[in-house]
């Protein structure tokens, strides 16, 4: 099916940063009530998001600035010392199509690029169809194969292709299994994909407000090249056309195999985010 390019507006843009603002505060709440603690948290600021779960996790940064005014010095101090009291650097992800004067702001007070990341997307209508090559399987992942799920995206993580920028974060098993968990108690779906019955890679996908979220996807090194990817991506934004959603989301690295694989299946650039990380001392 021949799909046009969509022209990314600051509209389109917020809406997708309050998404991915809107899912970090769901996750760092699904870690809280998983610990059992107060060590994490979830602060509102200028239509963003800070975020802390636990130590090393993926959820500890700022999503979602740019596009409600720009933070105020307090807002700022208090969100610094509370990464600063949990030994963490602050890291915030910020759209290039957000408000300019966010990411002089945040340089003036001691943030650094560390690196970018690129976010495409696809414009959906509910006839999307579904395709998977011969041998392969996708569906949503039940309770009692988490585990096999977990390790064949642990081990397609940790063997990244060698194309593009390369990432600038790498997580602990133990971090990504807490990480996946909170994931799904925010609405997160995982999908498995098997490939002639054996687990061969996994995705997600979330929901919310008419966008579909594509929260990551891994093949096992020894089951690349067969199509794995291309089910696993096919199989969430059917289910997220039937959904309704009007549009899919996925983060990459720049000029990575991510990057190449979604835009051979439709996907557009859409605009990049730059990480910024400010390291803080105790208070």
């Amino acid at each position: 099916m021949n799909r046009s390019p969509f022209f990314c507006a600051v509209d389109l843009a917020e809406r997708i940063e309050r998404a991915e603002a809107q899912l970090m505060s769901a996750a760092a709440e699904a870690a809280r009530l998983r610990r059992g603690d107060d060590i994490g948290f979830a602060l509102p600021v200028a239509g963003g998001v800070a975020t802390f779960a636990e130590d090393d996790s993926p959820f500890n940064k700022i999503a979602g600035l740019g596009f409600d005014g720009v933070p105020d010095a307090a807002a700022l101090d208090d969100i610094e010392r509370g990464f600063a009291d949990r030994g963490a650097a602050v890291q915030a992800e910020v759209a290039h199509l957000a408000d300019p004067a966010v990411g002089a702001l945040l340089t003036d007070r001691g943030y650094r690029l560390t690196s970018f990341e690129n976010v495409l997307g696809l414009a959906l209508d509910d006839a999307y169809e579904r395709g998977t090559p011969p041998g392969i399987d996708v569906r949503v992942c039940r309770d009692d194969e988490f585990d096999a799920w977990l390790d064949a995206v642990a081990d397609g993580f940790a063997h990244p292709d060698e194309q593009g920028v390369p990432s600038h974060e790498e997580f602990p098993r133990q971090v990504l299994a807490n990480a996946e968990r909170d994931f799904a108690a925010a609405g997160v779906v995982h999908y498995i994909a098997l490939r002639d019955g054996t687990v061969a890679g996994g995705g997600s996908l979330r929901v919310t407000d008419g966008v579909a979220q594509l929260t990551g996807a891994a093949t096992a090194p020894a089951h690349r090249r067969r199509g794995v990817q291309t089910a696993l991506l096919s199989t969430r934004l059917a289910d997220a056309a039937a959904a309704g959603c009007d549009i899919a989301v996925v983060t990459t690295q720049p000029a990575s195999k991510s990057q190449q694989n979604v835009q051979r299946r439709g996907f557009h650039l859409l605009y990049t985010r730059a990480i910024l990380v400010k390291q803080v001392g105790p208070s």
